[in-house]
């Protein structure tokens, strides 16, 4: 007999109109699924409530579920060294996740990352929605397929569409969107092909920044493309379960 999981949505537990701090201290009350109980804690955010680029990643990894702060695992430490390279300035960014609880699966003392379903990022989504409303990004970036499908639906594909800015109506009104690999991703790609993977990303983030302050994307020559094995396991990533890199 099918397992009958309560998953009613997050919308009971935002506050409507709430700035970041309000909706922070908010969420650990959430009851929108199932994933905040074997999970340690809610992971809400970090940085600038009022920067012009909002970071959307999957959900929290291992670390950042045991510390309560997005992206300060391994992905994350690479996401702020491409950062810097691209030219994006920590106090303009805002960094959240589709999801606010680590999914994962016991195997003896670890905890191994799985992938959200559907049914939790749209659990999530009134969450992620009430953020976006609060800081007003100039810029929101989704890194990887999860945040890409919760704010851009199924049609819109990372390694087909990303680093091309774009303009969408929102409930908030005009916001730029702009798709790129989730930074784990780049943690994964065989070993002869993680520069390229990596300088991919650097570009994609460039873009960003330009966006950020105001001015056209420059006209940069694309950075290398990654050999065809990294390609087809960046693409195969759209639909397999991300790995333990986490947010």
């Amino acid at each position: 007999m099918a397992e009958n999981i309560e998953r009613p949505g997050a919308q009971e537990w935002v506050p409507q109109g709430a700035g970041v701090d309000a909706l922070r201290e908010a969420a650990p009350a959430c009851r929108g699924c199932e994933l905040w109980e074997p999970a340690t804690q809610v992971v809400f955010s970090a940085g600038n409530p009022s920067a012009p680029v909002a970071l959307v990643g999957e959900q929290p990894g291992d670390q950042e579920d045991l510390r309560g702060i997005p992206f300060v695992g391994p992905a994350g430490q690479l996401l702020q060294r491409a950062m810097e390279e691209a030219g994006l300035a920590r106090e303009d960014v805002y960094v959240t996740n589709a999801v606010k609880h680590f999914r994962f699966a016991p195997r003896g003392k670890r905890r191994i990352h799985a992938t959200p379903e559907a049914a939790h990022v749209t659990a999530c989504k009134p969450w992620l929605v009430a953020e976006l409303a609060a800081v007003a990004p100039r810029v929101v970036v989704c890194l990887g397929a999860t945040a890409v499908r919760s704010l851009l639906g199924t049609q819109v594909k990372v390694m087909r569409d990303r680093g091309t800015p774009m303009v969408r109506e929102t409930s908030t009104g005009t916001t730029t969107f702009l798709v790129t690999a989730h930074p784990s991703s780049v943690l994964r790609v065989p070993d002869d092909a993680r520069d390229a993977a990596y300088a991919a990303l650097v570009a994609d983030l460039a873009v960003v920044a330009d966006l950020a302050a105001g001015r056209a994307p420059e006209a940069v020559a694309p950075a290398p493309p990654a050999p065809a094995p990294a390609q087809e396991q960046l693409a195969a990533q759209e639909e397999l379960p991300v790995g333990g890199a986490g947010s």
